[in-house]
């Protein structure tokens, strides 16, 4: 991947944030031998959680979509501050919460956000194995939460 990753990113006119602090006892990701294991990330910019509430309630699922691209992008900027991105031979899975209102089934569009992000920087090496699952309620009362597994070089 190298710098290719780096080109790409300005291409989407995207910079990789600073590093979300751990609201709870955790860091924000682990490598062990060629993995990276990003916890949960939220979509915080600036220190703020971007919008809260139920997706199919407070927030739509277009914009849910967006927040979960923001917690993808915050997990590269986890794996970028432990080995650096242009260390990334792929992504290997990403699992997105999706905090849900009743009867919204619509999680796995709202996920894509994350995965359509990891495929424009990574390209064929951004396709990974997904979960996408609906909860009652997530952290902060955020809408969406991404983990991610990455292989590195």
């Amino acid at each position: 991947m190298g710098s290719e990753v780096f080109t790409r990113l300005e291409d989407l006119g995207l910079t990789i944030p600073a590093v979300v602090p751990p609201v709870a006892a955790y860091v924000p990701a682990v490598q062990t031998n060629n993995h990276v294991y990003v916890s949960g990330q939220l979509p915080m910019v600036d220190g703020k959680l971007a919008a809260a509430g139920l997706v199919g309630a407070d927030v739509t699922p277009e914009q849910a979509k967006e927040l979960a691209r923001q917690a993808g992008l915050n997990a590269l900027a986890a794996v970028h501050a432990l080995v650096g991105l242009d260390k990334v031979v792929r992504v290997v899975k990403i699992v997105g919460f999706v905090a849900s209102a009743p009867g919204f089934t619509g999680q796995p569009g709202v996920i894509n956000g994350a995965s359509e992000l990891f495929a424009e920087v990574f390209g064929e090496a951004g396709r990974h194995a997904r979960s996408a699952v609906g909860v009652s309620s997530l952290p902060l009362n955020t809408p969406v939460e991404v983990e991610a597994i990455f292989e590195v070089a």
